[in-house]
């Protein structure tokens, strides 16, 4: 069994937002495998399916961002998973726009709710998908710019991005984790 749980902000205020990729990653696979994320248990929105021979259980955390940790750390209790089935996808401003990086662990980088998830489970050795989306100008505060919507130029790249990193958490399922570095990184 895997658990995939995309990052984001709960309402419509921030659907399409940048810090919301996570979201609809795990909608998109929602819609590809015909499942709903709308159980709500453990502070998250949640939904599962099978990918390949692996039960699935995919979760979009309802705690705002900066307390991602909390639905995450409880999802993992619950279902008493080993670290390397959690996987979690989240945007990432030191990439740039669309380029995914799937890492096997790592730190939290700037990203607030990845260090929310870190502290709360006391470890970082979990796969991760990162989705780059770029850094904000420079007249721009980080937390209003990853809190805004696409440009109109970025949708497209982030459509895609948002394909190939639903396809590598299929891959990563399927296949295990370095082909799938091997394949999207």
């Amino acid at each position: 069994m895997y658990i995939v749980v995309g990052l984001g902000n709960p309402g419509k205020k921030y659907a399409g937002n940048r810090h919301n990729i996570g979201f609809m990653v795990v909608d998109y696979l929602s819609g590809k495998y015909g499942f709903k994320v709308k159980k709500i248990k453990h502070k998250a929105l949640m939904g599962e399916c099978h990918i390949g021979m692996e039960k699935v259980v995919f979760a979009k955390p309802q705690t705002y961002m900066n307390l991602s940790g909390e639905s995450i750390s409880e999802i993992v209790e619950f279902y008493k998973i080993p670290m390397d089935k959690l996987i979690v996808v989240y945007d990432d401003v030191d990439l740039d726009t669309g380029v995914i990086r799937i890492r096997t662990k790592g730190s939290s980088g700037t990203h607030n709710g990845m260090k929310s998830i870190i502290y709360l489970l006391d470890r970082d050795d979990f796969p991760r998908v990162r989705i780059g989306i770029g850094n904000p100008p420079p007249y721009m505060d980080l937390a209003d710019y990853v809190t805004s919507n696409f440009l109109k130029e970025e949708i497209t790249i982030m459509e895609d991005a948002v394909i190939k990193a639903a396809a590598s958490i299929e891959e990563i399922i399927k296949n295990g984790i370095d082909i799938a570095m091997n394949k999207f990184n």
